[in-house]
């Protein structure tokens, strides 16, 4: 989930987040067959593949899965034919919401995501309506606990990043998309290991919302992320502390 940074590590959130450990895997295993698909499955060769590995490992997925799902998106295996999609819509209080999916069933999906923003007050939009209002970054996840700050904002530097963002439990190095995995690649090579590399849509603006709307909102981002089609949900809202914390309690 990713909505405005300013929440972005609040206990109640990970909370959640932990609560969908039985959702990783699909969704790993999904994200490493399209890696598979569109670059190969060597995973020297292929950036994208290498970082959906590290992230099965993270998530503990066994290398058997792994194996079987770098050979579907090869062609090596049987296996349903997998495609990336984009949606765009609206939720509570006219918020911004961008939806990654990977699905070998477009109506399907569709009319899931469509069903979903519907039942939490907010509406699927026409493709590019929102979009424009987020900028499309790389963003490289750091362990605090193994790397000094001023290190990594060296380090960082030299590879190429555009910005550094130190948060509770790891430091967000930020990029453009376009150069992401180059300055994965020159971080590793200065000894600073990532835990994660990703794409990711930071929004240009926010849309304050109050406990009634953020309570749909994040209801809707729940449901949608619950759905196994759904890899990622970006949005630009933004909940008050206080709002946030009494709907933790």
């Amino acid at each position: 989930m990713a909505g405005h940074s300013k929440w972005a590590n609040i206990k109640f959130r990970k909370e959640r987040q932990d609560a969908k450990k039985s959702k990783v895997f699909t969704k790993v295993i999904k994200e490493i067959t399209i890696a598979a698909r569109l670059g190969g499955g060597d995973i020297d060769s292929n950036p994208r593949l290498r970082s959906a590995i590290q992230a099965a490992k993270a998530a503990n997925l066994p290398m058997k899965n792994v194996e079987n799902a770098i050979q579907k998106g090869t062609g090596e295996l049987p296996g349903m034919v997998l495609e990336e999609i984009v949606y765009e819509g609206y939720g509570p209080g006219g918020v911004a919401l961008y939806v990654l999916c990977t699905t070998d069933n477009k109506n399907r999906t569709v009319g899931e995501v469509r069903h979903l923003m519907s039942k939490y007050g907010g509406n699927l939009g026409e493709s590019g309506c929102v979009g424009w209002m987020f900028d499309k970054k790389g963003l490289i996840r750091v362990n605090r606990e193994n790397h000094d700050e001023e290190e990594l904002m060296m380090a960082a530097i030299d590879a190429g990043a555009d910005d550094i963002v130190s948060e509770e439990d790891a430091y967000e190095v930020y990029t453009s998309f376009e150069e992401m995995y180059n300055v994965k690649a020159n971080l590793d090579a200065a000894g600073i290991e990532s835990d994660s590399a990703e794409i990711t849509f930071i929004p240009q603006n926010t849309v304050p919302l109050d406990k009634k709307k953020a309570e749909s909102m994040l209801k809707l981002m729940d449901a949608l992320e619950d759905n196994d089609d759904v890899q990622n949900v970006f949005a630009n809202f933004d909940i008050d502390d206080e709002v946030m914390e009494s709907l933790s309690s």
